[in-house]
């Protein structure tokens, strides 16, 4: 669910690795180019909880990830007992928190794996993926994850994929400000 910069190449990578996807995207031009490739699309998130036993969602922000997750033709409502909603977007870990907790009262479970790598590491599989949920799912999943990344750790329960994703973010936009501050320094002290 969601087949956009980073979600198209990721569910590409799945087809590769042998999977069957069944796809869903709001603009449905990009489902459509996705089942000419040879995945299946649906009408709805509901539509895809139904037909699998694991749904992956990529999109853009935590709004979007409740809606799709909770919302009406949501995840939620289709997914089987013992599915596994696994979020690769990056949100808030409070919501997924209680994404994953709407999802256990259901009988289903959930893993948060936000990744990190971009559209180049999507592209050609070797994503750094980040999975907080209970361990016993993120081994029965490892093989979904190990067809779209390389570096794939299990990083606790439920939220601390998101968690672990904003510290890597902090890092990443620390050492940016860090060049950024080094390049003028040394551009304000004569340095070609």
């Amino acid at each position: 669910i969601g087949l956009g910069i980073m979600g198209m190449p990721m569910a590409r990578n799945l087809m590769k690795a042998g999977f069957q996807v069944v796809c869903y995207n709001r603009t449905d031009s990009k489902a459509k180019a996705l089942a000419a490739e040879g995945a299946t699309a649906v009408a709805s998130p509901r539509e895809v909880a139904a037909a699998c036993p694991i749904v992956i969602t990529m999109v853009t922000d935590s709004p979007d990830v409740e809606a799709v997750a909770l919302g009406p033709n949501g995840v939620i409502e289709g997914i089987r007992r013992d599915g596994v909603h696994i979020d690769m977007s990056t949100i808030s870990p409070s919501i997924t928190r209680r994404i994953a907790e709407r999802l256990r009262e259901k009988g289903a479970h959930m893993l948060d794996a936000p990744v990190s790598g971009g559209s180049w590491g999507a592209q050609s599989g070797t994503l750094s993926i980040m999975a907080g949920g209970d361990e016993a799912v993120f081994q029965r999943c490892l093989p979904v994850f190990k067809g779209m990344g390389q570096n794939i750790v299990h990083v606790g329960p439920n939220g601390m994929g998101q968690v672990t994703k904003l510290v890597n973010q902090i890092l990443v936009v620390g050492t940016m400000n860090a060049v950024a501050e080094a390049l003028l320094f040394a551009a304000r002290s004569g340095a070609d």
